[in-house]
C-alpha cells in the first residue's frame, strides 16, 4: 500500500507577489499582463469571491469585479520560489513528480526521515514551506494519486485532508464526477446524461458499458469508481509536450491565421534542437472568440524529420478539422508531444 501526499499551493502566482506587497493582501488581486486580450494567470482568494479564476479574460475579470487589482506575472521569481519548496520536497523523498510550478505529488511510503506516518510528513512539509518561505500549502494524503489530488483541494486554503485506506470507499461513494482528473464540461453532460453524478452511481455500472461510451477513458473511470489507481510517482517524468501559442490583438478567421502557423512551427523545432529530442506526435489548437477550443492531432511511428514536416502536419491536421470558414479565433497553438531523447535521424514518411 503506497502512501501518497498532493501539495498544491495556495493560489501561489498572487501569494508570492502578495509577499511582497502586504497592503493589497483582503483585495481582489489577480496575476496577468496588460495585454489587451489577457487572461489571468492566478488570483487571489478574496478574488476568487468575485468569480475571479485563471483563464478568464481580463475583460469578463472587470465586468465582475471593476476594482479587481492587475500585477504583472514575474515568473523567475515563481521559478526561484518553487525551487526553494522543492528542496524541501527532497529533504523527505526522492519520489517527487512535478505537475507544476505549485504542485507535485510525492511518494513517502518509504521516506528519508523514517517517519512511520505519511499525515506527518505532509504537516512537517507544509510547516517547512512557511518557515522558509511564508506561503501556505494545502495537502493531499491517500493510498495512490487520484485521491491525494482530489483531497489536497478539500480544505483548502491550507489545509489538509487525509484519506486513510479503510475510509477510501465511504469518501469515495458520494463524490462528484465532476471532481474526478479528466471529466471536463462534454464528459459530464454525458455522464449526466446516463444518469451518473457520483461515483457511487458508476460502481453499478459495468465495465464494458463505460467503455462501450467513453472509449479507453471509460476503463479510467471504472477503476476511479473502486478507487483504484495503480500509476506510481514518476521522478523522472519526461517532458509531456512542447507547445506554443499566439494571442491575437483581434479575432481572425481560418485563412487569417495562416501566416501565424509557420512561425510557432520554428520556434517548437528550436526547442526541440536545443533539448536534443525528437517527437513523433503533433497537436494544433485554436481557440474560438467565445473561448471553446478546438484541437486535433496525429502521432506517427517515425520522428518528425524536419521544421518543414512539422508545418506539413500542421496544415493536414488543420484540412482534416474542416473548420467553417466562417469561425473566428483569438488564440491558436501548435504542440508536439511523444517525445523522446534523439538517437538517430529517423526520417517521418507523411506520404
Amino acid at each position: 500500500m503506497r502512501k501518497i501526499i498532493h501539495i498544491d499551493m495556495d493560489a501561489f502566482y498572487a501569494s508570492v507577489e502578495l509577499r511582497e506587497r502586504p497592503d493589497l493582501k483582503g483585495l481582489p488581486v489577480v496575476i496577468s499582463s496588460h495585454h489587451p486580450r489577457a487572461v489571468i494567470a492566478a488570483a487571489s482568494y478574496p478574488a476568487r469571491a468575485f468569480g475571479l479564476r485563471s483563464a478568464m479574460s481580463m475583460s469578463q475579470a472587470r465586468k465582475l469585479c471593476p476594482q479587481v487589482i492587475v500585477i504583472e506575472p514575474n515568473f523567475q521569481k515563481y521559478r526561484d520560489v518553487s525551487s526553494q519548496i522543492h528542496h524541501i520536497f527532497q529533504q523527505y523523498t526522492h519520489l517527487i513528480e512535478p505537475l507544476s510550478l505549485d504542485e507535485a505529488y510525492l511518494d513517502v511510503t518509504e521516506n528519508l526521515q523514517n517517519i512511520p506516518s505519511a499525515t506527518e510528513v505532509a504537516e512537517r512539509i507544509r510547516a517547512d514551506i512557511f518557515k522558509q518561505t511564508g506561503l501556505t500549502a494545502s495537502a493531499g494524503v491517500a493510498p495512490n494519486k487520484f485521491l491525494a489530488k482530489i483531497a489536497s483541494d478539500w480544505h483548502k486554503p491550507n489545509g489538509i485532508c487525509i484519506i486513510k485506506p479503510s475510509q477510501v470507499q465511504h469518501f469515495i461513494r458520494d463524490l462528484a464526477l465532476k471532481k474526478i482528473p479528466g471529466v471536463g464540461k462534454v464528459t459530464q453532460e454525458k455522464l449526466k446524461s446516463l444518469e451518473l453524478e457520483t461515483l457511487g452511481d458508476l460502481q453499478q455500472i459495468d465495465e464494458a458499458v463505460l467503455i462501450h461510451h467513453f472509449g479507453k477513458y471509460g476503463k479510467q473511470l471504472f477503476l476511479y469508481a473502486q478507487g483504484i489507481d495503480e500509476r506510481p510517482v514518476q521522478s523522472e517524468r519526461q517532458r509531456q509536450q512542447i507547445s506554443k501559442e499566439t494571442t491575437f490583438d483581434q479575432d481572425f478567421v481560418l485563412h487569417e491565421c495562416m501566416p501565424y502557423w509557420q512561425p510557432l512551427a520554428a520556434s517548437i523545432w528550436q526547442s526541440l534542437n536545443k533539448k536534443n529530442m525528437i517527437a513523433r506526435g503533433v497537436s494544433v489548437k485554436l481557440k474560438l472568440k467565445n473561448f471553446q477550443v478546438l484541437q486535433h492531432s496525429k502521432s506517427f511511428k517515425q520522428a518528425l524529420g524536419s521544421e518543414d514536416e512539422l508545418l506539413q502536419v500542421v496544415h493536414i491536421l488543420l484540412q482534416e478539422m474542416q473548420i467553417p470558414m466562417q469561425y473566428q479565433f483569438r488564440l491558436v497553438g501548435v504542440g508536439v508531444y511523444q517525445l523522446d531523447d534523439k538517437e538517430q535521424d529517423v526520417q517521418l514518411n507523411l506520404w
